[in-house]
């Protein structure tokens, strides 16, 4: 790869190809990486819950989000604030595990109200008032005067509202 020009998909849109780490960094190139998350993959609401816990209680919260983005992207109209708000939960969480205080507080706030917004109807199996506290909490802890990074594995929230 020419390092002064965009990297590219076979379509020519703009894409980084750069290795990235467990949190979704940018590595230098030729600096072995997290395998990626493909993009545009359409999976039913439970493939999509269950392989973003796997993501989650791995400490992968970026690589997360992007599964949750598909299925923000995918689904019916109706749900697309429920993948949206998990999505914000799982990048706010990656902000607090890279140390972006500031970032990772403001984007769990909104993931909460996203969810609060969508009520509390659990589609899927997805306790959304449970994740809603456990953001709004977490996001009080890492604006903590001298908040020091977050374990994104040992935070991870459970995204289902019957799992124990």
């Amino acid at each position: 790869m020419n390092e002064t020009r965009r990297d590219r998909d076979t379509e020519g849109r703009a894409h980084n190809a750069r290795p990235r780490d467990g949190l979704g960094r940018p590595l230098p190139y030729g600096t072995p990486g997290v395998e990626r998350q493909p993009e545009g993959v359409v999976r039913t609401p439970e493939e999509t819950v269950r392989e973003a816990q796997r993501l989650l209680d791995a400490g992968m919260p970026f690589h997360a989000h992007e599964v949750f983005e598909d299925a923000w992207k995918s689904g019916p109209d109706g749900e697309r604030e429920l993948w949206r708000g998990l999505a914000q939960l799982a990048v706010g969480l990656t902000h607090a595990a890279r140390g972006n205080a500031t970032g990772g507080a403001r984007l769990l706030r909104r993931g909460a109200a996203a969810l609060e917004a969508y009520g509390t109807a659990g589609a899927h199996g997805i306790g959304v008032g449970a994740l809603a506290g456990w953001a709004r909490e977490l996001a009080a802890r890492v604006e903590g005067v001298g908040a020091e990074p977050v374990d994104a594995a040992a935070e991870a929230p459970t995204l289902r509202a019957d799992a124990s």
